[in-house]
This record gives C-alpha cells, structure tokens and sequence, in this order.
C-alpha cells in the first residue's frame, strides 16, 4: 500500500500513530490472516524528495508504503476469506481510517523479483 495521510493530521502525527498505534495492532493479529511479514517505510523529510520528483516531473510523493508478505496470493485469499480474517480486514481498514486517505492512496499485489 502507498499510504497518504488523512488531510487533518501532519506527517509526524501520521508516523506516530501508524507506528505506535496501527503496527502493534496489525502485528498482534497479523497471523489470524496469515501474514509473514509487515514493513513500515516511512518518507523522510528530505530535499532528495523534491529533486527526484523534479527531475522526473513525478506526482508528490506518499507519506509512506506498507508491506505485508504472505506466502503466495492463495495464502492471502485463504487467510482473509475465513470469518476470523474478514472481521480483522475491517477492523484493520475502520482503524486505517483514523490516519490514512484512502481517496489519495493506493493498494496492490505484487511479485517479487530480486536482481543481484
């Protein structure tokens, strides 16, 4: 998920309570869904943003992105079609509510390919 932050609440209030409040909740319930891994990026504050967005005449960039790892697509539709994993979806998405614009964000599955 690249995250936007809800438009009444500054970036540090956002990092806090994705950090302090959203992460634990998530990471406490992240195996009634099956989930392997949870990061958290959050975007510095840095003038390397806006030459990067000029440089490529970019969109602004998200307040921060949000990974969580399963083991394949499978395990994710199995972990969040049982009763257990459908409650905690809304859960999780009633308290996204309280620091993210879900209108300005925005959420997809990927696949990893890793290059060395």
């Amino acid at each position: 998920m690249c995250l936007t932050r809800h438009p009444n609440i500054s970036r540090a209030e956002f990092k806090d309570y994705w950090m302090n409040k959203h992460g634990p909740f998530f990471m406490r319930n992240a195996p009634a869904m099956g989930a392997k891994k949870y990061v958290q990026s959050h975007t510095l504050n840095s003038p390397l943003n806006e030459a990067l967005k000029q440089s490529r005449n970019m969109q602004p960039e998200y307040d921060g992105v949000a990974e969580v790892w399963f083991e394949s697509a499978e395990a994710l539709m199995e972990g969040m079609s049982t009763p257990e994993g459908q409650q905690l979806g809304a859960a999780l998405l009633e308290d996204e509510k309280n620091f993210v614009d879900h209108s300005k964000s925005s959420a997809f599955i990927v696949e990893e390919h890793e290059f060395s």
